[in-house]
């Protein structure tokens, strides 16, 4: 029973929920909880801000990278693209990553016991290296490093003409000649080192198949003078 008093702030048009009926679920935030139009036009505006993203990083990569096929294919565009308002003063690689192959060989002259001199053929000791690391699961430093190093001091501290400049190439020398007969003593344990004499061997890193770029892959050879042990 209800007397006129229990009408007392209901509207007409509200009612109970009935007793036990599960409450309306809540409605969804974000996206989700739009429109099926407005959700189309949020996903749309999202995939171009995505699209326009993805594309102004692969500019900018192209732009900051060092030069190849696909930048000086669309050179044009990516400069358009690029300046003047997103103009970059950084590269991703700095100079430039290397793009030669350079192995470090050595040879010596060695008095036999018979007292004869003789010269021994070239030995690739970069090539020596790179055995002594590949596929070994903790490769030593000074198989990766040491070598490598040591040229790349030498060549910084010497002109053409292997001249030294001050007191850091003749340093140089003497360390890369350390090295050098380190390695190369082992291997005539009877005979006594006399001289050695290294030299590089440089050739170019060749073009992809698939690009129009044409390299030239001839091995140049840079030989140092015989340095008496």
């Amino acid at each position: 029973m209800w007397t006129p008093d229990d009408r007392v702030g209901m509207d007409s048009n509200e009612h109970e929920p009935a007793e036990g009926a599960a409450p309306p679920p809540p409605r969804a935030s974000g996206i989700a909880g739009l429109s099926t139009p407005y959700r189309v036009v949020a996903a749309l505006a999202l995939g171009a801000i995505a699209v326009a993203a993805c594309t102004h990083l692969a500019f900018v990569f192209l732009h900051v990278a060092p030069t190849n096929t696909l930048s000086k294919q669309h050179a044009q565009t990516i400069d358009g693209w690029i300046y003047p308002e997103f103009e970059q003063n950084w590269k991703l690689f700095a100079p430039n990553p290397l793009q030669q192959n350079i192995a470090v060989e050595a040879r010596a002259e060695v008095r036999g016991p018979d007292g004869e001199v003789a010269a021994t053929a070239w030995y690739d000791l970069s090539a020596e290296d790179a055995r002594a690391i590949r596929h070994s699961l903790l490769p030593s430093h000074t198989r990766q490093n040491e070598l490598r190093r040591a040229w790349d001091f030498f060549t910084g501290s010497h002109d053409e003409n292997n001249e030294p400049n001050g007191d850091r190439g003749r340093l140089s020398e003497e360390y890369l000649r350390r090295i050098a007969v380190n390695r190369l003593a082992p291997r005539h344990p009877d005979g006594t080192l006399l001289r050695i004499q290294l030299r590089s061997a440089t050739t170019a890193v060749p073009a992809p198949k698939w690009s129009t770029e044409t390299t030239d892959t001839q091995t140049y050879y840079r030989e140092l003078p015989w340095w008496t042990v």
